[in-house]
Formats: structure tokens, C-alpha cells, sequence
């Protein structure tokens, strides 16, 4: 997944911060030389614009839906595949659900809207009249439908795999479900391959072999989070963020001398150097809270254990 390294600052709005990774470009010089028969070059930098737009909103609805449920989404990365906005939403189902789901959502809303612009300019005879605008509107909801169909494939870690495995969450619990989507992600990266050898694509190609790797990772993460729902948990803690109880044991790694241990035990000091922590980052969920927050009873807090 792309990060801040290798990308610069755009701007900044509503409190998320959009970067532009340089692999961007790659797509840009690819969108700029398809001329698809435009008059002149300045229509292929209008379509890629419009593109960045889509994405841009795709990746902006994720961030709205994400904050909506509780959640954190402060940053959005535009790069060679399209966009990433990074969501932290709670640690549940239905939250994990909307946060996914609202990108897409974006794209069903233009839908009728860029669909319709592009019916009333054949309707004006924009087609003979004004081709250059009137082949961009085709090609920019075009490019939307695509987008949408693309992301909406039942392939982890793309927007319809993750939503999938968000529904299986509701019935198989959290590790069992990305590893199912994370399965029936092979399947489709083996489609893909056979798609881009037919087809000729390298450019599908190079999208298999990120979704690869990153089905690849998923399947780690959920063998990660089925060994961890079976470790006991500590009694009167509770995550300010999933609510749920935090695992006994040596599992967090003191940064400054590498060595292991249990942060709750030791309240929040590493007994191998003394470093000591501010926060304590949950396993289950990722949130770091100081350790105060942490502090109370399994009954007042509802703690619960890991699914």
C-alpha cells in the first residue's frame, strides 16, 4: 500500500489531508496519451482531471462514513491504482460495513448524474456540434462505471472483497471472515492473471499482482487474529475503542530495546530497560489510549473478549 514516503502534499480540507504519491503520474502520462480521439491533448488532461475528481470523492466518502460511525480518517493517498483513504473505524461489523460501502455509494450517485449529462449533450447534438465535449462526458462516465464495477468485484482487499468479508463478519466472527475473503481473493487474483494474459494487459497485470499480495497479507493477519482470540484475557481493562479485554501475556515489543512483554502487568514501564509508555496500543484493534482509559471493571466497562 502506498504511504507518505515518495508522496507530497496536496491540500488539506475538512481535516484530511490528501497526498499525491509520484506513481500517480505513471497513470496520468498513460490517461494523457490515449488521445481516444480527441482534437488536441488539452481533452485527455481534462479526462485524467476528471478522473482524479471520481477517485478523489470515491476515497472522500469512505472518510465521511468512516468518521460518522466513530471512527478516525485523516489522510487520503491518490496513487498508481487510484486512491487509498485510510479509515480506522471501530472494530465492528456494521461499522466496518458503512466505512466500505460509502465509497462505492459515491459512485452509484454520479452515476445518473454523469450518465444523464452525457444523454442531454447527444440530445443538444453536442456529437456534431461540440465532439471533443461531448466524447469527454462519455469517456468520464465511463470512466465511473468502470471505477464502480471494478471496486464492487468480490476480490480482498478491493472495496466488494472487503465488503464481503464485513458481511461474513456478522456470522463467522472477525478472523474467519477475512479469511474467507482473503480465499475467494486467490480465486479472483487467478481470474485476473488469466484476464490480463488474454486480454494483454500489463497494467492488469500489475493490479493481480498487488491484489496478490495483499490477499496474501490478509490471510496472515487472519491467522494473527484467530491465534490471538484464543489467548486469555486480563481482567478489568477494557479498550476505550472495541471494548474488549485485553490479552495476558509477553505480546507487546518494547521499541527501544526490542525485548518483549506484557504492558498491562508491568502497567505501561518495560522491566528490561524502563522505557515507559503513555499510551497502550490494543491488539485487537490498533487504537493506542493512555493507560487511565484502559482502567475498569469488566462489568461496568461491558468488556468483552475477542470474536
Amino acid at each position: 500500500m502506498p504511504t507518505r514516503a515518495g508522496s507530497f502534499h496536496l491540500f488539506r480540507i475538512f481535516g484530511i489531508d490528501v497526498y499525491v504519491h509520484y506513481a500517480w503520474f505513471l497513470a496520468v502520462m498513460y490517461f494523457v496519451s490515449q488521445t481516444k480521439g480527441y482534437s488536441s491533448l488539452i481533452w485527455s488532461v481534462g479526462e485524467c482531471l476528471s478522473m482524479f475528481l471520481i477517485v478523489l470523492i470515491h476515497e472522500f466518502g469512505h472518510a465521511f462514513a468512516c468518521r460518522s460511525v466513530g471512527g478516525q480518517a485523516n489522510q487520503i493517498i491518490l496513487w498508481l491504482f487510484g486512491g487509498v483513504a485510510y479509515v480506522a473505524p471501530p472494530q465492528r461489523p456494521g461499522a466496518q460495513l458503512w466505512s466500505i460501502a460509502a465509497g462505492p455509494l459515491v459512485n452509484v450517485v454520479l452515476l445518473p448524474i454523469l450518465t444523464g449529462l452525457w444523454l442531454v449533450a447527444g440530445q443538444m447534438g453536442w456529437d456534431e456540434t461540440a465532439p471533443d465535449t461531448f466524447k469527454l462526458l462519455y469517456h468520464v462516465q465511463a470512466i465511473n462505471i468502470m471505477l464502480l464495477v471494478f471496486n464492487m468485484m468480490p476480490i480482498y482487499p478491493l472495496d466488494g472483497g472487503q465488503i464481503l468479508r464485513s458481511l461474513l463478519w456478522f456470522v463467522f466472527g472477525r478472523a474467519n471472515s477475512l479469511l474467507a475473503a482473503s480465499t475467494i481473493g486467490f480465486i479472483g487474483v487467478g481470474v485476473l492473471v488469466l484476464m490480463a494474459i488474454w486480454l494483454q494487459s500489463m497494467w492488469l497485470g500489475i493490479m493481480s499482482a498487488f491484489i496478490l499480495i495483499n490477499c496474501w497479507g490478509g490471510l496472515k493477519q487472519a491467522r494473527a487474529l484467530a491465534r490471538l482470540a484464543k489467548i486469555p484475557r486480563r481482567d478489568g481493562f477494557a479498550c476505550p475503542s472495541c471494548k474488549t479485554a485485553p490479552p495476558r501475556g509477553e505480546l507487546w515489543r518494547c521499541g527501544k530495546c526490542g525485548k518483549p512483554f506484557d504492558i498491562f502487568q508491568t502497567q505501561a514501564v518495560c522491566p528490561h530497560c524502563g522505557a515507559q509508555y503513555s499510551a497502550m496500543q490494543c491488539l485487537d484493534c490498533g487504537h493506542s489510549a493512555p493507560f487511565t482509559a484502559w482502567s475498569g471493571s469488566s462489568a461496568e466497562s461491558g468488556v468483552r473478549s475477542a470474536e
